[in-house]
């Protein structure tokens, strides 16, 4: 298979998946407007950049026996790729349900028009002449003919200034904590604006003819490579949220950020024998569970070294760092768990004394484990206090003389 070729599967190879991935939610809300218009516009959205390439489109002309069949059907699969792209925007954001009824419907009458439209205009015009790459500008002033060509360009440009506009003014509210739809909208407006540019080189060329100049290069070498990337991005687009959004997915996400503190902690956990081993093809939701289990007995195996000096320490510098509380509490209970983490590993490596178990340890908060997770991997504060633990750990013991030789002073967090 050529890069050129691969190029052209991949955004419909992206819908399909996406298609696959919808599947399962359609059976079970097959009712759901959303869940239809999704799945329709993926449908017809795969086969598009497939069918507009050359070889495609002479096969088509070919097999069906009509010359430049492929106009039409590209044509009209595009235009009604468009109104579904803006049916499932306006679906998709929600509203008052009579408003977006009243816009869907008002969407699929112009739209399906428009696709109506094309078909006819290319039954009575006449095209004898096979055009592969350059139809629109070598019939450009052919009658009827040419009205197809507007009719398309025009509803093509309606639907895709829709599309980026909604998505653009979605993108500017949405909540910044739904980021596979933000990303998703990100990427569909990046594909509306390239589409754009794929639009203004088409109706440059077409004027141009119009206007008795040669302008085709703007049709058949400008224009292509900024369809193809609008149709790969604009596939991502919709594949992001889908993904992004899906139990799995989520679970994996929380797996892959507990990775530092499972990481840290899983040796406490394995000498207490409380770890139990995974089969390589245990599914993400069950690794997430035991990367938790894992995390909560290393925590326990810990709780004896838990200082609260250590924590008062901590969270007063996280507050000075201009924190909020419950960030600062968070960066506290991650410093306390690295400090004890230092501390019990130099002890059974022999590098530090061990000491006695604390008359009144701490005892770590309720907060998320991902929270805790971020904040052991990159918090300054947190790094201090390991630093400083490591050092108290090397120092030469205290005197006999010392009110409580074997505890010593709370790390100092910088």
């Amino acid at each position: 298979m050529s890069g050129r070729t691969a190029l052209l599967l991949l955004p419909g190879s992206l819908m399909v998946l996406a298609l696959l991935i919808k599947l399962p939610e359609l059976r079970r809300a097959w009712d759901q407007p959303l869940n239809r218009t999704a799945c329709a516009l993926l449908v017809v959205g795969a086969p598009i950049t497939f069918l507009a390439s050359p070889p495609t489109i002479a096969a088509v002309n070919r097999r069906t026996g009509v010359v430049n069949f492929s106009a039409p059907l590209v044509f009209g699969l595009l235009t009604v790729f468009s109104g579904l792209c803006v049916v499932l925007v306006l679906q998709w954001r929600g509203g008052p349900p009579a408003t977006v009824r009243r816009a869907t419907r008002l969407t699929a009458a112009v739209f399906g028009t428009a696709t109506a439209a094309i078909v006819a205009l290319f039954v009575i015009g006449d095209a004898p002449v096979e055009r592969l790459r350059d139809l629109d500008t070598y019939y450009a002033t052919t009658p009827w003919i040419r009205e197809m060509i507007v009719c398309f360009l025009v509803a093509h440009t309606l639907g895709t200034s829709a599309l980026t506009w909604l998505c653009a003014k979605w993108f500017a509210r949405a909540d910044r904590s739904l980021r596979p739809l933000r990303t998703g909208l990100a990427l569909i407006v990046l594909a509306g604006l390239l589409d754009l540019a794929y639009l203004v080189a088409k109706w440059a060329s077409v004027a141009a003819r119009w206007a008795g100049r040669d302008w085709v290069y703007l049709s058949t070498d400008v224009a292509p490579p900024l369809a193809s990337a609008s149709a790969l991005l604009l596939g991502a687009g919709f594949v992001v949220p889908l993904i992004g959004g899906s139990a799995t997915w989520t679970a994996y996400s929380q797996y892959r950020r507990l990775r530092p503190l499972w990481k840290a902690l899983r040796g406490f956990a394995a000498a207490q024998g409380r770890t139990v081993p995974l089969a390589w093809w245990s599914p993400v939701g069950i690794r997430l569970v035991h990367r938790e289990s894992v995390i909560d007995d290393g925590i326990l195996a810990l709780a004896g070294w838990f200082d609260p000096r250590v924590r008062a320490t901590a969270y007063e510098a996280a507050l000075g760092r201009g924190m909020g509380e419950a960030r600062a509490a968070t960066v506290a209970d991650a410093a306390v768990l690295a400090v004890a983490c230092r501390l019990k590993d130099s002890a059974a490596r022999g590098a530090g004394p061990a000491p006695a178990a604390l008359p009144d340890p701490y005892r770590l908060g309720r907060r998320p484990l991902t929270a805790l997770a971020h904040e052991f991997r990159t918090s300054a504060v947190v790094a201090a206090a390991r630093d400083s633990a490591c050092a108290a750990a090397q120092a030469p013991q205290a005197p006999q003389g010392d009110p409580d030789p074997e505890r010593g002073p709370a790390p100092v967090v910088a």
